[in-house]
C-alpha cells in the first residue's frame, strides 16, 4: 500500500501522549474532527505538529506512525477540528477515520502552579501523611465539580480500587519528581 504524500513516516516521540481520535472529516475543505480525550484540549491546540497511529481496527490508509504538520486547528464544540498540510479536500480527510492522535508531551502548554495534566499523575504512588502506602494512580475521573484518583491497591493478593477527591481538602503535595502524592486519607476509606 502507497502511503498518501502528505503522510511523513516517523517513529512516535519518546514522550509521545494519545490526546484523540479521528472522528472524521469536518467540511468539504479536508478538515479533519479530532475527538480530544480531554475536555480541555491545549495539548492539540497547542503545537503545529502531530503525529498519527492507525486505528485500531477498521480500515488502514497507513501501516506506521505518521508526521503530519498542522495549518490551523481549533475548536467546534465538544470537539478540535484541523486542517493539515497535503489534505484538501473531504474523500483525503475521512480516509484519517480511527486514527489516533499522538502530541510530544513537551509541546503541552505550561501549567500554573497546582495545576496538573492528568497523563503525569497516572502512575504516581500515593501514601496519606503517615506514610501508609494507598495505591498507585491508575486513571482519573471527571465526577462533576472535581476529579477523582483512581487508586488500585493490593488487598492480601486482590486487586483493590480506592477513589480520592483530588481536592485541595485531601491532596497535601503532589511531588511529580518522586512520582509522589501525598494526602490526608486513612487507609480504611
Amino acid at each position: 500500500m502507497t502511503e498518501p504524500v502528505f503522510f511523513e513516516p516517523a517513529a512516535l516521540p519518546e514522550d509521545a501522549v494519545e490526546v484523540g481520535r479521528v472522528v472524521g472529516a469536518w467540511g468539504v475543505k479536508g478538515w479533519i474532527k479530532v475527538q480530544p480525550y480531554s475536555s480541555s484540549p491545549e495539548a492539540l491546540l497547542a503545537g503545529k505538529t502531530w503525529f498519527l497511529a492507525p486505528p485500531d481496527k477498521g480500515a488502514r490508509l497507513f501501516e506506521t506512525p505518521v508526521r503530519l504538520q498542522l495549518r490551523q486547528s481549533r475548536v467546534h464544540s465538544d470537539a478540535v477540528v484541523a486542517w493539515i498540510h497535503g489534505i484538501d479536500d473531504r474523500d483525503a480527510a475521512e480516509s484519517l477515520r480511527g486514527a489516533r492522535v499522538f502530541v510530544s508531551r513537551a509541546s503541552f502548554p505550561a501549567t500554573q502552579d497546582d495545576e496538573y495534566y492528568w497523563v503525569d499523575l497516572i502512575g504516581l504512588d500515593v501514601v496519606n501523611r503517615e506514610g501508609v502506602a494507598l495505591g498507585v494512580v491508575r486513571d482519573l475521573l471527571a465526577t462533576g465539580p472535581q476529579t477523582t484518583l483512581v487508586l488500585s491497591w493490593d488487598d492480601a493478593g486482590k486487586a483493590r480500587e480506592r477513589l480520592i477527591p483530588f481536592v485541595a481538602a485531601f491532596v497535601d503535595q503532589v511531588d511529580l519528581q518522586a512520582r509522589r502524592i501525598t494526602v490526608d486519607w486513612q487507609p480504611d476509606f
